[in-house]
């Protein structure tokens, strides 16, 4: 099996497409069980947050499971894959581990070095352990991923630079309010993950005051307390927007919350002189409709608008030593892989040759009634000295050869030479925890996609950027 990575993300793909591609709570379960049941794919981790669509696949062969993959990309965005290649990038093999470490470092995020991906790949590895999605192969790569960002945060400055996206929006935001958020009111809509962490940091940037609002209120209510916010249910959102200068959108929606409508009657009630409403859209598929960043008054910020604004990286020494982590993991990866791919093959002939003397000992026994015990006893164990030394070497040396570049070709030899039947190695029973004080963060930022939102399903076993 070889990993393959297939997906679309704020680099390649406008909102729009991301919103086709993205994957509800409600249907992870069924895509993941779609994936795996194509040919030439057998296991499946899905990524789905407001930048990113992607799928970690283990596959049988580079094509065909490129063609399978796409072809499920395709059902869930009711599109076809000829008309989504141009947003798709593939990474496969040496390039698919590199891709997935980067993307745990936070190196392939819109903020550079935001630690909130961690908390979202392992919300996808839970789904796809609880789903009987991830096998031996993913298992390996998503807790090794999960382990290289914690190391990259934890040795590296990059995590000054990694704001999460809420900050930076924010930061965006404060540019039309004077550069200073403090004493704004502000409107958070969303009561998940994500939306915490916008009351959260409108709270520490001093705006305020702060009001949440939710599909369930109770849950609006809770984050608001605990920030000295208060709540508005959503059937008053048109009258509360309008006494507000920033709103951060954040819910699981699959339809616009912020349409024209609401937005026109708030502004019919709010005093212009105030200066614009910002509107800050982190939600896919959008929160906000996309007429109402024609009204006058009105500013939004939306995922596309942060990619162009965010062009900026961190510090490039940060940023260095964090790739030169990524370097030296997936070459310490990859030398695993090719270990365990040999080492199953290799005890499957250690196995065959104990049946192979077992088998002629028996068969000597039958023969050879007259031999006493001792001298069975003694044949027994010269034979299986034979076997061994005789097998010592070779599997010394493959296993020394696999570990090199191409070194999986040797196992696979092995098995076609003796026709060896492996086994697969039976998938862990945990997920990890990558939460650390050294990073300080949630499980997740509270992608849309990810479902934080009230009304969110849990995962079977339970949001990148």
């Amino acid at each position: 099996m070889k990993l393959l990575v297939v997906g679309a993300s704020y680099r390649t793909a406008p909102v729009a497409t991301l919103e086709q591609l993205a994957v509800p709570p409600a249907d992870l379960t069924r895509t993941l069980d779609r994936l795996v049941a194509q040919p030439y794919v057998s296991e499946a981790v899905l990524v789905s947050t407001c930048n990113r669509v992607e799928v970690y696949a283990a596959v049988s062969g580079f094509h065909g499971g490129l063609g399978d993959i796409c072809a499920v990309l395709g059902e869930q965005a009711g599109s076809t894959p000829a008309a989504l290649a141009n947003h798709l990038y593939v990474h496969y093999d040496t390039a698919a581990v590199d891709h997935v470490f980067r993307v745990a470092t936070g190196l392939d995020s819109m903020v550079v070095g935001e630690a909130q991906i961690l908390g979202q790949l392992r919300d996808a590895y839970h789904w796809a352990t609880g789903t009987d999605s991830a096998g031996r192969l993913l298992h390996e790569l998503m807790q090794q991923a999960l382990r290289v960002g914690k190391r990259a945060h934890a040795e590296t400055g990059i995590d000054r630079a990694g704001q999460s996206v809420v900050t930076a929006a924010l930061e965006l935001a404060a540019g039309y309010l004077d550069g200073d958020l403090a004493g704004h009111p502000a409107l958070v809509i969303g009561a998940g993950a994500m939306g915490s962490l916008g009351v959260a940091t409108l709270s520490r940037l001093g705006a305020g005051p702060l009001t949440v609002t939710n599909r369930g209120i109770d849950r609006a209510v809770r984050l608001a307390e605990s920030y000295g916010a208060s709540a508005a249910p959503m059937t008053e959102l048109a009258a509360t927007l309008s006494t507000v200068d920033i709103v951060v959108a954040a819910t699981a929606s699959t339809e616009p919350v912020l349409t024209r409508t609401v937005v026109e009657a708030a502004l019919a009630e709010r005093d212009p002189s105030r200066g614009p409403l910002v509107l800050l859209d982190l939600a896919v598929p959008r929160d906000v409709e996309e007429g109402v960043a024609d009204l006058a008054g009105v500013e939004v910020i939306d995922i596309d608008r942060m990619a162009a604004l965010l062009a900026d990286g961190p510090a490039a020494a940060d940023a260095a030593a964090v790739e030169g982590i990524v370097t030296g993991e997936v070459e310490s990866f990859l030398t695993w892989l090719r270990g365990a791919d040999v080492a199953p093959t290799v005890a499957a002939l250690r196995g065959r040759a104990d049946d192979v003397v077992a088998t002629e000992l028996r068969r000597l026994a039958q023969r050879r009634p007259d031999l006493g015990d001792d001298l069975r006893a003694e044949v027994a164990r010269t034979v299986h000295r034979v076997v061994q030394r005789l097998l010592h070497q070779p599997t010394v040396k493959v296993r020394q050869l696999a570990a090199e570049p191409g070194g999986d070709q040797y196992a696979a030899l092995l098995r076609e030479l003796f026709d060896l039947q492996v086994p697969q190695t039976s998938p862990v029973d945990t997920v990890p925890d990558v939460l650390s004080p050294e990073i300080g963060m949630p499980s997740a930022d509270g992608d849309p996609a990810s479902g934080p939102d009230a009304t969110d399903p849990v995962p079977p076993t339970g949001g990148a950027r």
